[in-house]
């Protein structure tokens, strides 16, 4: 809730000012005194009380309302006041930042006054233990129990046979194959089950999936069915090429070859017209799966499915499967209640999760579970999308206080977006309504957070990297549109509908402001001049994202309180580019988030960056490397420092200014990194950390590089050497030494011999991805020992091509590894009989690997089957394929190689 995120917010800000080492501003202690304890206690009400009947009443919007607007106002006052006095202006003078303070303390004291009133009669509010008794706590969430399950397909057993019979039966020519049904109805789920069973992926060449949604682009609908059947493509270099070029290597890619493509969540017919001709019909039985909610595109295909909805017993399966293991599970004097949940869903499936969810995570109590069943009551008779809101609407005001900002922030993302976690997770950060947990950064409280939205089946899962930690997650439309319709009824985001950017009644009220791009060319234009237009006078905007923009020469009158600006995505090379105004950007001094593009070739960031007094987060894009300034040392509050190539300079010796960056976290990529004494005092909790050496490698000791082993908090390291001198391999082993922290190591070109592992690597106690890249390790045989890899999960092996002989003679040598990933060796003679007894392996991938590597790696596979191991997946990409194609099956998946990238 807004209230709840701006009290945050100002406590954050407080407590910045108070620790800074150099603040630009002080408060009166008295005042501060007076402000904490007005925060603490609407913030401890707002976590125990919670609106009664299932939505907001009038009383408590208008307290929250009080709450948010006497916070909103205290921010304003010092932030401006923060502004002034780095920039030099008057707007705030300090006698009127200590008067407008004292009056909104004043006003504070009045709601609080009010809350407790209100807490004596409980009017209007209620206390609801039921809801949050058995949330987890902010101090140690609950593990996840529903992320790592699969999507259920409960109810539509006879419409999954039949859509595989269409799939793999008569006739050969192209078949379109439509799935249609309201949102939520589960047609995804039935899609992405069917795409997923080992007879269709065995049945079909080739297999791509892409989601369309409302503002379709053709250009990257087939940018992402390329990236599906040509693994080694790249989206920097396939955005590069026209529509008409990606449709010819679409067209090209498929032709001859029996392919199946699924076109997810498709809107119109308009997209089908421009996309259907460069699917070839060559009369190899494929098949394109489009899913729908409007009957008029379901006819561009054959006789579609139609899905009804869930009849009262296949809903209560649903429900309990989502709350229970098992429906044997329920406690008897649940069932009754239980049922009548079920059935008052009216069979949708997305509204029986997400009701599921919520149970699963409350107390499985008769009265809690009739407070549900009542509150569903009120809302089942509502019509399509409006009753299905409402279902997940109730889910929402039941979310502890703590999580709801995370779950309305999730609006600022388009529809169908795949949202990468890291960038998510340092935007929660910046933005201020995060409740700390003592022991723990902001970032771990972020992630557990988010598992715990995942749990509730409000965001979904959709990757976990090789560590097990969600990588990018989404969020369903219908859930996407609740967070923008609550988001606007408490004024926290303000995102503008499809073609209403011109109006912007209000937006000058705004504090977050989200603007999405048009998929057009013209639209793309139109935008950029509509925004810049709207965006004229945003004086309380505190975040602002959008792909394009044009800042005006002096922001100050503009963005001056501007803490977020966004104008690049984690995987985007394109969007606003600074080059011509830096100096702009940095008049944004109240600034905690910068991501932005840049197309410097060699650029000294001007020593004004610090300016920037609270800048955690520095995203820089498009650029070949750039200088650090000297006082970037003395920017304490840097959390994430993300460049392409960054110069970092020897931090200033001598002096009262002996800075440490101690929230510094995430450090790349660094230009020859330098690793004295003096940087590992300055960076003691950097977590990630990204160096490359270009130029003639001088030795280890030119660049301190045994100091490494003094950063104890480090967990994840790469270290890349590009030079045309290799480092000495003895000048390695001497000072390369790594923390015992690391869990994530990637190296190239360290030309460390394969016996060096034992010394070198094996032995890190915490290591669980370990990717070793071109010509990390050299010679013909590596032979592996026990009591070594004791944590290892994910494996790669790239382009270390000398590598003949790998001889592993006990699994016990890997006794935890899951992911096994060979690429370009096409000198291994085979992969190690002994591999395929690790218990914990889940999947093979060999990527250009030599003939025997191959075949042997089947041979394990056939083996581990006849002893019952039915979970090992094999993925073999070549380059020629034809001559292995018999050794295909559904745990044994070859495709063709189309890049040597």
């Amino acid at each position: 809730m807004a209230a709840y995120a701006a009290l945050l917010s100002l406590k954050h800000i407080i407590e910045q000012i108070q620790l800074h080492p150099r603040p630009p501003i002080s408060l009166h202690q008295n005042q501060v005194d007076s402000l904490t304890d007005n925060l603490n206690f609407l913030q401890d009400f707002l976590e125990v009380y919670s609106c009664g009947g299932g939505s907001s009443s009038e009383a408590a919007d208008v307290l929250e309302s009080r709450i948010a607007d006497a916070t909103h106002a205290a921010e304003d006052i010092i932030e401006n006041r923060i502004v002034d006095q780095i920039l030099g202006g008057e707007r705030i003078s300090s006698d009127e930042l200590y008067q407008g303070l004292e009056k909104l303390i004043q006003d504070m004291g009045f709601i609080k006054k009010d809350v407790m009133e209100i807490k004596e009669k409980n009017i209007g509010i209620i206390e609801d233990h039921s809801l949050h008794t058995n949330s987890p706590t902010l101090g140690g969430l609950s593990s996840s129990h529903l992320t790592t399950k699969q999507e259920t397909v409960v109810g539509f057993d006879e419409l999954l046979i039949e859509v595989m019979d269409k799939l793999t039966g008569q006739p050969s020519n192209l078949r379109i194959i439509p799935i249609v049904g309201m949102g939520g109805i589960g047609k995804t789920t039935l899609a992405r089950n069917t795409y997923a069973k080992p007879l269709i992926m065995h049945h079909f060449d080739i297999r791509a999936w892409v989601t369309i949604s409302q503002n379709y682009n053709v250009q990257e609908i087939l940018i992402e069915i390329l990236l599906c059947i040509r693994k080694d493509e790249s989206r920097e270099i396939l955005s590069s090429k026209n529509e008409g070029e990606l449709g010819e290597t679409v067209h090209k890619s498929l032709w001859g070859r029996r392919y199946l493509i699924v076109l997810d969540d498709i809107w119109s017919v308009e997209v089908w017209d421009k996309v259907n001709l460069f699917f070839p019909d060559n009369g190899q039985g494929s098949r394109i799966v489009i899913t729908t909610r409007l009957s008029n595109v379901a006819s561009i295909g054959s006789r579609g499915l139609e899905m009804n909805f869930l009849d009262d017993d296949k809903s209560w399966d649903l429900l309990c499967k989502n709350i229970f293991e098992k429906e044997e599970d329920c406690p008897h004097e649940l069932e009754e209640i239980g049922k009548k949940i079920a059935k008052n869903c009216k069979g949708l499936p997305l509204s029986i999760v997400v009701i599921g969810g919520l149970l699963a995570n409350s107390k499985h109590t008769t009265e809690h579970w009739e407070y549900i069943s009542e509150n569903l009551n009120s809302i089942v008779h509502l019509e399509d999308n409006e009753r299905c809101l409402k279902v997940l609407l109730l889910s929402y005001n039941h979310l502890p206080v703590h999580l709801k900002p995370c779950f309305l922030y999730m609006g600022v993302f388009p529809e169908d977006r795949k949202i990468h976690v890291s960038w998510l997770i340092k935007l929660w950060v910046s933005e201020g309504f995060l409740k700390p947990i003592s022991g723990k950064s902001l970032e771990v409280v972020s992630r557990e957070y988010l598992e715990d939205l995942c749990d509730r089946n409000l965001i979904r899962v959709h990757q976990r990297g090789s560590n097990g930690k969600i990588k990018f997650c989404n969020i369903h439309d219908l859930l996407r549109e609740v967070c923008l319709r609550e988001a606007e009824r408490e004024k926290f985001l303000y995102v503008p509908r499809k073609h209403s950017l011109n109006i912007a009644q209000g937006i000058n009220t705004q504090r977050r402001i989200i603007i999405h791009q048009s998929e057009s060319e013209i639209g793309y234009l139109l935008d950029v001049l509509q925004v810049n237009n709207t965006l004229i006078s945003v004086p309380l905007a505190r975040s602002l994202m959008c792909k394009f923009m044009l800042l005006p020469s002096h922001p100050g009158s503009n963005y001056r309180l501007l803490r977020v600006l966004k104008v690049v995505d984690k995987h985007s090379y394109s969007g606003y580019h600074a080059s011509d105004s830096i100096e702009v950007v940095l008049q944004l001094v109240n600034s905690r988030f910068l991501a932005i593009g840049a197309d410097w070739q060699n650029f000294r960031f001007p020593s004004s960056v610090y300016l920037l007094w609270n800048l955690q987060t520095l995203i820089v894009k498009d650029m070949f490397y750039a200088v650090a300034p000297s006082v970037i040392w003395k920017m304490t509050q840097l959390r994430h420092i993300e460049f392409g190539l960054l110069d970092l300079p020897d931090p200033p010796l001598g002096g009262d200014d002996d800075f440490v960056l101690g929230n510094l976290q995430t450090l790349l990529k660094i230009r020859n990194f330098k690793c004295g004494e003096e940087v590992v005092k300055r960076i003691p909790n950097v977590k990630k950390l990204q160096i490359c050496y270009l130029e003639e490698f001088e030795g280890c000791s030119s660049y301190s590089l045994n100091n490494l082993v003094r950063l104890h908090k480090l967990e994840s390291f790469s270290c890349f050497f590009y030079s045309q001198k290799k480092p000495h391999r003895n000048d390695l082993l001497r000072n390369l030494i790594l923390p015992n922290s690391i869990k994530k190591l990637a190296l190239r070109g360290t030309n460390l011999y394969w016996d060096d592992m034992k010394t070198k690597i094996g032995l890190l106690p915490n290591l669980q991805v370990l990717k070793l890249q071109y010509n990390s390790f050299v010679g013909p045989e590596w032979e592996t020992v026990e009591g070594q890899f004791c944590n290892l999960r994910f494996l790669q092996i790239y382009t270390c091509s000398d590598l003949e002989w790998w001889t592993t003679t006990d699994s016990s040598h890997f006794p935890r590894l899951e992911h096994l990933v060979l690429c370009n060796m096409d000198k291994l003679n085979e992969m190690p009989p002994c591999i395929g007894e690790i218990p914990t392996l889940q999947s093979i991938e060999l990527k250009n690997c030599s003939d025997s590597t191959i075949i042997s790696t089947r041979r394990i596979l056939e083996e581990q089957e006849e002893l019952g191991n039915v979970g090992l997946r094999v993925r073999v990409i070549l380059f020629n394929q034809e001559h292995l194609e018999s050794l295909a099956s559904p745990n044994f998946q070859i495709e063709e190689s189309r890049s040597t990238q």
